[in-house]
Parts: structure tokens; sequence; C-alpha cells
């Protein structure tokens, strides 16, 4: 009951994120800030185009049913 006043369910979601994104660290041997070092290099890049939507660029590791990993990155354009 109190679960749903405190939004439980979201910070047990969002344990198991970092804990995913931490084991595919380790499984690749990626330093544990890898993915925030590389989506501030593609804002870096990709802010001297007026096309792209820097602020909500997007870069995950994601594990696939297939067992394996997965890099995910999102530029989106302006509209």
């Amino acid at each position: 009951m109190l679960d749903f006043l405190f939004g439980r369910g979201k910070s047990k979601d969002e344990a198991r994120k970092r804990l995913t994104l931490v084991l595919a660290y380790e499984r690749r041997g990626l330093p544990p800030n890898f993915v925030e070092k590389l989506r501030d290099d593609l804002v870096s890049v990709f802010s001297k185009y007026p096309q792209f939507e820097v602020r909500r660029i997007e870069v995950d590791i994601k594990r696939e049913k297939e067992g394996f990993d997965e890099l995910w990155i999102s530029i989106p354009f302006k509209i």
C-alpha cells in the first residue's frame, strides 16, 4: 500500500537497470562512466550541426533476448 505513495516500484526498476548496466560494463571491460563520456563526445560533435536536438541524445547498453549486449544511440533531428 505504501509502495504506491513512495514509488518503490520505480526505484526497484531503476536499481535493476543500473545493475544491468554495471554488469554489461564488466562483461565488455568498459570503464564505469563509458556511456556518459560517449554521450558527452556525441553532444560535442553533433552540436556543430543545427539539424540535431543534442539535448535529447541518448546512449545506452541494452541486453538483447538472444543474450548479447547492444550499444544503442539515439540522435533525434529537430522538428
